[in-house]
């Protein structure tokens, strides 16, 4: 937002540059972006009047002309410009002159006679505006000659460009940011005169009817105008609305220009004729309802937006722009002026649908003041009668459901004073707090605050102490040490568990890559989730990025194909990877917020297989003290291979899926290699997690080894072979591990042979032969029994 010094001086004196204003507002939270002094670039331009004008002799497009600078000899400048006559006065570069743009002029020959300068346009001092300029700028008769334009045309105008935050409504006018100023500099601020005389004895409310039939419209105030001069505003005017970078346009809608730069209240004006119900309803458009605003242009609407009606005609689009059929023209006498106050959200999404953002959208998607409506309605009828523009008629309508009022905080002195670390006086605290019209009463020591309904952000006491640390001065605040202490607690159980998964991943070789939680919807194709699937009930965000990031994930499969793609195509022979994230599965009750559950995703190509991924998993399992998981052979799971792919188990609750995606999922990544993932529940891991490591004594006895080999049928697990031996092998089976697994010409079609190195062992005595023989038929008979295997 951009403004002007030269209007901020109309209500704060400035005793200082404009680049030290901008370091001190700055440093009291009026975030200065740039501080913008046009006509410094130019130079050595003074007026001059044309005494005489020749043909040039050898250019019939040219002419030479005798110029009157204030000097005792007249200069001589060669032009091609048609505009002038002599007598006139016009703008002069002179030698060693630079205009706007840093365009350079220095004494020459045109055609063979000297010029010693140039004749400028408005487009050639920086000052032409929008429309096209056509020849030379001629100034008034009155003119001085030989004076520097600067000086005459006000060109040396200084315009300080903030930033402000959208919690600052306040801060979106001249008003505001003169206010922040005098409190800034301890000056004295100033407001406008709002003070008019009706002068038309027929009174609004007789003709006009208002009807709000909308919550969004919170406000809405209309003043009459009768026998209304459609002129061009005054020269002050059109000055202060160039400086802020609007066009002027005529007097009355120059005035609702003025106003809302000024105070920061949008303002419409209607031609009274075309109102011709007399009714002004505020409701919201019809569906597909085609309407054509002040731009010319033809916009499409809806039931969510938000319309300014003659009965059932819309005549503007509340708090954006009005309408072409009710716009000021230059034979308009009557006039209503429109003061209102809209739902914020509701004006930003409108302005954003039809792609119109409009100054007036711009401030009140800020969420304005209510109050503000009246102070803008009575400065435009004020600025109406200094202009002799009309004449105002008595009374005012004003529907306004739910006022808002101002409310009072108390604050301890003594609390401020310890949460900034200073010693500032509670008189203090009350004179800067009453430069922000923040009034404040002294009640022992206490502070009564009153805060005005323009200052929406003043809820607690911390944003107390913030205002009276900014104008006390965040450079006067001491340094101090930040109190800390440590957590006595350490670590929490979780951080713990988290950092033993990390620590199992990284010793197994796989570096931690990290993903957004946001995805396309088209991951669930690019991974064969079937349609009827509850991975694709989603969380969808309100306002994305776009539709790559347009859902929250509920499977972190797509972020790992993602990353395992990304160093395929960057040729990495073999990848490792791993990452802790959250996935976010929608509650039934939409007004609850969604479950968010932990998970651990490991993935990996190149040189590895299907056990090198479970052994990888079988350590997170073992460095979190979990012993009674298990595998089990997983077909069902469009995502991954089907006959290379278990689910793992804890007791009866499901932990996850390890395995080899489907070739077809790869295929959609662009990874011609076989890719293994393990997706993990880690809530359920630490769940059954046991951090509490017991001691065990080493064995005091030998243990009897046992080797069988079996052959079975190739479809049987081999989960379900070490189920049988650890059930009936009871507390002397210390262990069973496979050492090989066979299939070839010695063993017949649709068999293998599997071969286990069992240990026995008791840990009370040495076992003898005759109980190890006993177990060890027992397991025989039951593998024989269960699963038809024959003993090799």
């Amino acid at each position: 937002m951009k403004i002007p010094v030269k209007w901020l001086e109309d209500y704060v004196d400035i005793n200082i540059s404009p680049k030290e204003l901008g370091d001190k507002l700055t440093m009291t939270g009026s975030k200065v972006e740039s501080v913008i002094i046009s006509g410094a670039e130019i130079e050595n331009v003074v007026t001059g009047k044309i005494i005489k004008i020749e043909k040039h002799p050898d250019a019939d497009a040219l002419v030479v002309c005798q110029v009157n600078i204030g000097l005792d000899e007249p200069i001589q400048i060669v032009t091609a410009a048609t505009n002038m006559k002599e007598q006139d006065i016009i703008p002069v570069a002179l030698h060693g002159s630079s205009l706007h743009g840093g365009l350079k002029i220095k004494k020459g020959k045109l055609r063979g006679i000297t010029s010693n300068g140039m004749f400028c346009s408005e487009e050639e001092l920086g000052i032409a505006g929008d429309e096209p300029v056509h020849g030379l700028m001629i100034l008034p008769e009155d003119t001085i000659i030989g004076k520097d334009i600067k000086e005459v045309l006000n060109l040396q105008s200084v315009l300080i460009d903030f930033e402000i935050t959208s919690n600052r409504a306040d801060c979106m006018s001249v008003l505001g940011i003169a206010r922040e100023t005098a409190a800034t500099l301890g000056t004295e601020f100033r407001k406008p005169a709002l003070d008019y005389k009706a002068t038309c004895s027929e009174n609004v409310e007789d003709i006009y009817k208002v009807h709000i039939k909308d919550e969004l419209c919170r406000r809405y105030m209309l003043k009459g105008i009768k026998n209304v001069k459609i002129e061009p505003s005054p020269q002050w005017m059109q000055e202060r609305l160039l400086e802020a970078e609007i066009r002027p346009i005529n007097n009355i809608v120059d005035i609702t220009n003025f106003v809302m730069l000024e105070l920061g209240q949008p303002m419409h004006a209607f031609d009274a004729r075309q109102i011709s119900t007399n009714n002004i309803v505020v409701e919201r458009a019809h569906d597909k309802e085609k309407f054509t605003t002040l731009d010319e242009v033809e916009r499409d609407l809806d039931e969510t937006m938000l319309n300014i009606k003659d009965g059932d005609r819309t005549i503007g689009l509340a708090g954006i722009m009005g309408g072409l059929n009710s716009e000021i023209k230059d034979d308009s006498t009557s006039i209503v002026f429109e003061s209102a106050n809209f739902d914020g959200v509701n004006i930003r999404l409108s302005s954003k649908k039809l792609r119109l953002r409009t100054e007036a959208s711009s401030k009140f998607e800020k969420d304005l003041d209510p109050n503000l409506a009246e102070m803008a309605i009575s400065r435009a009828c004020h600025l109406v009668e200094e202009l002799g523009a009309g004449e105002i008629m008595e009374g005012c309508i004003d529907v306004y459901p739910i006022k808002r009022q101002s409310h009072t905080l108390t604050v301890d002195a003594n609390w401020i004073n310890s949460f900034l670390g200073t010693e500032i006086s509670k008189g203090d605290m009350k004179k800067y707090l009453d430069r922000l019209e923040l009034s404040t009463e002294i009640k022992g020591d206490d502070l009564l605050i009153q805060v005005p309904t323009f200052r929406s952000d003043m809820n607690i006491r911390e944003d107390v102490a913030e205002e009276i640390a900014r104008i006390y001065g965040y450079d006067n605040i001491p340094s101090t040490t930040p109190k800390c202490e440590t957590s006595k607690s350490g670590k929490s159980d979780k951080q713990k568990l988290d950092d033993k998964v990390v620590l199992s991943l990284t010793s197994n070789a796989l570096n931690q890559s990290i993903s957004y939680s946001f995805v396309s919807p088209k991951v669930f194709d690019k991974i064969l989730v079937p349609e009827d699937s509850s991975l694709r009930k989603v969380v969808t965000i309100r306002n994305p990025l776009g539709e790559d990031y347009s859902i929250m994930r509920t499977t972190t499969i797509s972020s790992m194909m993602e990353s395992l793609s990304r160093n395929y195509s960057r040729s990495n022979e073999e990848a490792r990877l791993f990452e802790i994230g959250k996935v976010y599965i929608p509650n039934e009750d939409e007004n609850k917020l969604p479950e968010e559950r932990n998970i651990v995703t490991i993935g990996m190509y190149g040189n590895v297989d299907y056990l090198d991924l479970k052994g990888v998993v079988e350590n997170v399992l073992d460095i979190l003290g979990i012993t009674n998981s298990s595998f089990r052979r997983e077909n069902e799971n469009p995502t991954y291979h089907p006959g290379k792919t278990s689910s793992l188990y804890i007791k009866r609750d499901f932990i996850g899926t390890v395995g080899e995606i489907h070739p077809s999922v790869s295929e959609n990544y662009g990874v011609e290699q076989r890719c293994y993932i393990a997706e993990l529940n880690l809530d359920m891991l630490y769940k059954y997690a046991e951090l509490n490591k017991k001691y065990k004594a080493l064995p005091r006895f030998p243990a009897v080894t046992r080797d069988i080999a079996l052959i079975v049928e190739d479809a049987i697990l081999v989960q379900d072979i070490e189920d049988i031996i650890v059930k009936q092998g009871g507390n002397i089976v210390e262990s069973a591990k496979l050492f090989d697994v066979y299939k070839g010409s010695q063993i017949a079609e649709g068999k293998k042979n599997v071969a286990y190195a069992i240990v026995y062992r008791r840990e009370d005595r040495t076992l003898k032969d005759e109980e190890v023989n006993k177990v060890h038929d027992k397991i025989l008979r039951s593998l024989e029994h269960k699963l038809g295997a024959e003993l090799r």
